[in-house]
C-alpha cells in the first residue's frame, strides 16, 4: 500500500522541483493527499503562502512588510524568502519604519486602544483570547507601537486594506510565522 502512494508522490516532488518558473515556486507537494498549509483549519487565504526568489538587502531571519504588494515577506537564506499574504491599514491607516518583535503570543487577549474605541465606541472594551477574537490565533506585537502582526478569523480581508495599521494573516499563516520567528527579530515596513 505505501508503494501504491509513494511512487506518485516522488514523481510529483521531482516535477515539482525541476519545473521552472512560478509553478515550482508555488508548489506545495503537501496538499497532494492534505495536511497542507489550510488543511486543519477553515478558511484558506486567498493568497498562498509560497517561497521565491528575493533579491533585497535585508539579512536571513528579517521580516519585511511591503504595504503597496499586500505581502509580507520572511527572508531565507541563498536569495529567497516566504511569501504571505496580508491584510493591511486602510488610507490613512498605513506607515512605515523599522522596528523588532517585542512580543509574541499564543491566542491573545485584546483590548482596543483609547484611538480606536474614540473611532468606534461599540467595541468592547477587552475581549479573551479565542477563534471569535479580532487577533486570531498568534500576535506578534511591534516595538512601542501599537501595531501588531496578527491572525484573523476573516481569510477573505488578506489581500485588502482594511485594518486600523496592525497587519492580518490567516491563521494558518500567523501561525507558521510565529513559529520561525523570535523576539527581537527585525521588521521592516515598506510604505511606498
Amino acid at each position: 500500500m505505501i508503494r501504491f502512494f509513494a511512487a506518485p508522490i516522488a514523481a510529483i516532488a521531482l516535477l515539482s522541483a525541476t519545473a521552472g518558473g512560478a509553478f515550482a515556486e508555488e508548489f506545495d507537494t503537501r496538499d497532494i493527499m492534505g495536511g497542507g498549509p489550510n488543511f486543519f483549519r477553515g478558511g484558506s487565504s486567498p493568497v498562498p503562502r509560497t517561497t521565491v526568489m528575493y533579491n533585497g538587502k535585508y539579512a536571513p531571519g528579517t521580516i519585511v512588510v511591503n504595504t503597496s504588494e499586500r505581502r509580507l515577506y520572511l527572508v531565507l537564506q541563498n536569495g529567497q524568502a516566504l511569501r504571505y499574504g496580508i491584510g493591511v491599514g486602510r488610507d490613512g491607516f498605513r506607515w512605515g519604519g523599522v522596528h523588532r518583535i517585542t512580543a509574541k503570543k499564543e491566542w491573545p487577549g485584546w483590548t482596543p486602544p483609547s484611538q480606536m474605541l474614540a473611532r468606534r465606541p461599540d467595541l468592547p472594551r477587552h475581549m479573551k483570547g479565542g477563534i471569535e477574537n479580532p487577533l486570531g490565533a498568534r500576535a506578534m506585537y511591534l516595538g512601542s507601537t501599537l501595531y501588531r502582526i496578527h491572525g484573523s478569523n476573516e481569510p477573505e480581508t488578506i489581500g485588502q486594506a482594511v485594518s486600523s495599521g496592525c497587519f492580518r494573516m490567516t491563521n494558518d499563516d500567523v501561525s507558521d510565522l510565529y513559529g520561525r520567528v523570535g523576539v527581537g527579530t527585525t521588521v521592516v515596513v515598506l510604505n511606498n
